[in-house]
């Protein structure tokens, strides 16, 4: 199975949102499931099979979330993101700011699922392989 310093050595190399298909690629291969992201602190938690998880501690300070959801500056911010015109840590802070609270990968379906903190899904996305 997969270790929390193997997942952070291949999200190191993640330095634009154009980088994050080889990132789930490079995590797949190592046996990751799916995992969840939380905007708040920056945990995430990693899921392979037999139940395995590795969670990723906090990475920054909390951030708060904004109770109402933005969604058309969202899916705005995400594409400027994903086209390599912002670093992760702006992409969050938007996240935060929109109504972000977590995303979900499911490397089987080969998505990501972005949710408000009601837990309501506000997008999903095909990830590009």
């Amino acid at each position: 199975m997969f270790t929390v310093e193997e997942i952070k050595a291949a999200h190191g190399k993640v330095k634009s949102g154009a980088d994050f298909p080889a990132y789930i690629r490079e995590i797949k291969l190592m046996g990751v499931t799916q995992y969840e992201a939380y905007v708040e602190d920056g945990h995430i938690d990693y899921h392979g099979g037999k139940d395995y998880t590795a969670t990723v501690p906090a990475k920054y300070e909390p951030l708060i979330i904004a109770d109402t959801s933005k969604i058309e500056k969202f899916k705005a911010e995400l594409l400027a993101h994903q086209q390599g015109k912002t670093d992760y840590i702006t992409f969050i802070k938007m996240c935060a700011e929109t109504g972000i609270e977590k995303w979900k990968i499911c490397i089987d379906k080969m998505t990501c699922t972005y949710f408000d903190k009601a837990g309501i899904e506000i997008l999903v996305e095909q990830i590009p392989q």
